[in-house]
């Protein structure tokens, strides 16, 4: 190892923290070289190309692994880069040995090249609540149109030498037993409004579509072009990785597909995956929102060979939209929100993956097994009676209740009612 890569860790690792962490990676090695996860990562791969087949199913704990992880340990380990890979390690042997989803795992361990941004120029402002998490307030900051010449596209670049010390740990750590390979951007999601409203107000931005127009669009204008050009800064400076494999897409799946690159190799913005949503206009109609919002996201998913579209907010009434103006759309999220059968109706024939999200709320409470798995296998009926190709993904999750125990009998539940829609596994 050369002195440009020489580890340097925040705090001492001790041998104890090694063997537990390669006991960790020696597994993960172990199942992600395995028959069953190959099998997975054809399944999807056939999924993503909507070839047809069994809904698939994705569970992410997010707000509720704190309730879940094991106490002590690593988790307290004053190193933030060995902490973080070992509970990357842990958290992905648990869904893959204890809840019975599809999730794969990627047979090789990325480790994150260090992207620097000088930020968007206008500078967010928050009072946070007290309540580790609670809600919290903001300050206006964008309050007239003079306000948007402070909207500037960031400047990208990379910290290498962070870049490095990330690779060369992780590849003395555990790199004899298992792949590490350095990793650029891969997750690309464009959230204009989001923006929009961070800076200007929820209230203020749905007040603006009717009486300042002008301002929204001059403001969307601006921040689509900024995003293209940060697009193009990731492109000129080869900080892009190839992401139809495990990377997450959208608010929910993946990108294996076969027919495009995958990590680790360099990527290339026309043949890798982009998303965009617009949560901030769940209450907005179809014209408005094609208006100020899906227009200028069309043009920076132009730029994908795949894409997706949508979060939280209900689109059955918008899918004529999106399938129309959104290039190469591929997957859209259907929100527990949302119309499902109105959905599927309009999906039919696999015109996209109608990537469905039960709601979550399931998961606290009484844990109504029959509700769930009524509703689910309603939506499984739907989907399979109009030939649509449906993923169903758990996610916000953010609280179990401290009964991680109910993920894997959710994931139980799902599969009594694809098995009562599909017939039992061949």
């Amino acid at each position: 190892m050369t002195a440009a890569t020489a580890v340097q860790p925040e705090c001492a690792i001790t041998a104890a923290d090694r063997l537990r962490l390669r006991g960790l990676a020696s597994r993960y090695a172990e199942l992600a070289g395995g028959e069953a996860n190959r099998r997975r990562i054809e399944a999807w791969s056939r999924h993503n190309r909507l070839q047809g087949g069994r809904p698939l199913i994705l569970v992410f704990p997010e707000g509720s692994w704190s309730e879940i992880g094991p106490a002590g340990g690593f988790t307290g380990h004053p190193d933030r880069a060995f902490n973080d890979l070992c509970w990357w390690f842990w958290e992905q042997l648990w869904l893959a040995e204890r809840i019975g989803a599809d999730n794969a795992l990627q047979p090789w361990l990325p480790a994150p090249r260090r992207i620097t941004s000088t930020g968007w120029g206008l500078q967010e402002e928050w009072t946070h609540s007290r309540e580790a998490r609670g809600a919290r307030t903001f300050k206006p900051v964008l309050t007239s149109p003079d306000d948007l010449a402070r909207i500037v596209a960031p400047v990208i670049g990379e910290d290498r030498e962070a870049s490095a010390r990330t690779l060369a740990l992780r590849r003395e750590l555990v790199g004899d037993l298992l792949p590490v390979h350095q990793v650029g951007v891969q997750h690309i999601s464009f959230h204009l409004m989001a923006q929009y409203t961070a800076w200007r107000g929820l209230e203020e931005m749905m007040l603006d579509l009717v009486s300042e127009p002008d301002l929204v669009h001059a403001a969307m204008r601006r921040l689509t072009d900024g995003h293209h050009r940060v697009l193009d800064q990731y492109r000129d400076q080869g900080l892009l990785t190839a992401n139809a494999d495990n990377t997450y897409h959208s608010s929910g799946g993946n990108g294996w597909c076969g027919d495009l690159p995958a990590g680790p190799q360099p990527g290339r913005l026309e043949t890798m995956w982009g998303s965009a949503e617009s949560q901030e206009l769940a209450a907005v109609g179809p014209r408005q929102h094609r208006a100020f919002a899906l227009v200028y996201e069309a043009e920076l998913l132009a730029r994908f060979a795949r894409t997706g579209y949508g979060c939280c907010e209900a689109l059955h009434h918008k899918l004529p939209d999106l399938l129309q103006l959104v290039p190469n759309i591929r997957r859209v999220s259907i929100s527990p929100w949302a119309d499902v059968l109105r959905s599927a109706r309009q999906l039919a024939g696999r015109r996209a993956i109608l990537s469905w999200k039960p709601n979550p709320a399931q998961l606290v409470g009484a844990f109504d097994e029959t509700a769930i798995r009524d509703g689910i296998r309603a939506a499984v009926a739907a989907c399979r009676e109009h030939d649509c190709q449906l993923e169903i993904v758990l996610k916000d999750t953010h609280t179990c209740e401290q009964r991680p125990e109910r993920f894997t009998r959710w994931t139980e539940l799902c599969r009594e009612a694809i098995a009562a829609v599909w017939g039992p596994v061949a």
